[in-house]
């Protein structure tokens, strides 16, 4: 295990609940027996590491919005009563067009409720999408909300990552074909920044890139071409079918369910 500089292991983190969307949920990132694991079950093993008789309960579900988190998964935090809450949600919000000052508003009051309860509360910025078309174009919206969170941060005192300033998030290997969702390896960067956030030891620094990739064997098409061919494989395997739920009014979360619902060791 690599301990960061100046980093010490917190007290009184022996239970951890985990809420938000598929962020949370740790799509795509295959676990070994199946299902995902993801960042949040990555921290729950550094942590059960260093807690004896730690337990871990993962609420969050692919699709939801900031309003369904607060109004299904805050409540169930709460009753658990954790020593740590992860709460992240507002990319669905923000991909559906809500207005971010609104999401905001619904955002506060959560953290303030999980910290009434005797949470150490631990909360996201949204990533910075400018490496992939399209998504980009949401680029402004997502800085404007991470300055909310920032500042919600300030105000409650809670501990914040900072996905937007990682440069590890900006390679195109932290994310899976579908550019909305990590990959193993960004999964696994979002989890040693978080350690880092959180003063527990990671098994690596998030700030070392991944080795380079290896020279092709063959020349390939020119790099204009492959990322346009790219283009058109994201269009019609993701954004079409993302576009089709929209219009149809379903969710890719509808009828799942929590991963862990209840605190149980590792």
């Amino acid at each position: 295990m690599v301990q960061m500089p100046g980093s010490s292991v917190p007290p009184a983190i022996d239970t951890f609940v985990a809420i938000g969307d598929s962020f949370t949920e740790g799509l795509n990132d295959p676990a070994p027996g199946g299902g995902f694991r993801g960042w949040a079950d990555l921290v729950a093993g550094a942590l059960s590491a260093q807690r004896p008789g730690f337990r871990y309960a993962n609420l969050a579900i692919r699709g939801k919005l900031v309003g369904q988190v607060v109004a299904e998964q805050v409540p169930r935090a709460v009753e658990l009563a954790p020593d740590l809450v992860s709460l992240a949600a507002g990319g669905n919000d923000i991909l559906r067009g809500t207005d971010v000052d609104e999401l905001a508003a619904s955002f506060e009051p959560a953290v303030a409720k999980l910290q009434a309860a005797g949470c150490r509360v631990l909360i996201f910025t949204g990533f910075d999408p400018r490496i992939f078309p399209v998504i980009r174009l949401l680029r402004g919206r997502i800085a404007a909300y991470n300055m909310h969170l920032r500042g919600i941060a300030d105000e409650h005192g809670c501990d914040l990552v900072d996905l937007w300033s990682m440069r590890a998030l900006k390679d195109a290997r932290a994310w899976s074909p579908d550019r909305l969702h990590l990959s193993t390896e960004g999964h696994r960067q979002v989890a040693r920044r978080a350690c880092e956030v959180l003063g527990i030891p990671a098994d690596a620094d998030w700030r070392v890139p991944p080795p380079a990739r290896p020279p092709a064997a063959r020349p390939g098409p020119s790099p204009w071409l492959a990322a346009r061919r790219q283009d058109t494989r994201w269009a019609r395997e993701y954004a079409g079918p993302w576009l089709r739920r929209r219009l149809g009014g379903t969710s890719s979360g509808d009828g799942v369910l929590p991963k862990r619902p209840d605190l149980l060791p590792l």
